[in-house]
């Protein structure tokens, strides 16, 4: 998220009763290092993130589109195990049918 829309968010947690337990002075303190945390997000992103197991950096100003980008990337992930239901042998195929007829009296 940009350090303005975590500005925003900041000032909403103050201005919405439900929300100020999301907020503290130690908020405000951090945000003063806001350059020093993205150099160092950049760095250890690009040190761990490997082809079989990436990071995304995902724009997360508008929540909305955020949790969809991520939705995505977890359905593409899903899919691109290509998981299938292991096949049933002809022994154990005999073995549920005997076990059904046993069920059908």
């Amino acid at each position: 998220m940009s350090k303005e829309e975590q500005r925003k968010r900041f000032l909403q947690r103050i201005d919405e009763p439900e929300k100020n337990w999301k907020f503290s002075q130690a908020d405000i303190d951090e945000r003063k290092y806001w350059k020093e945390y993205m150099k160092a997000y950049e760095k250890c992103l690009s040190a761990t993130s490997t082809r079989h197991a990436p990071w995304y950096v995902v724009p997360a100003d508008d929540k909305q589109n955020a949790r969809l980008i991520v939705s995505e990337i977890i359905l593409d992930t899903l899919k691109a195990l290509k998981m299938t239901f292991p096949e049933t042998s002809e022994a154990r195929r005999h073995e549920l049918m005997a076990i059904r007829e046993q069920l059908a009296r």
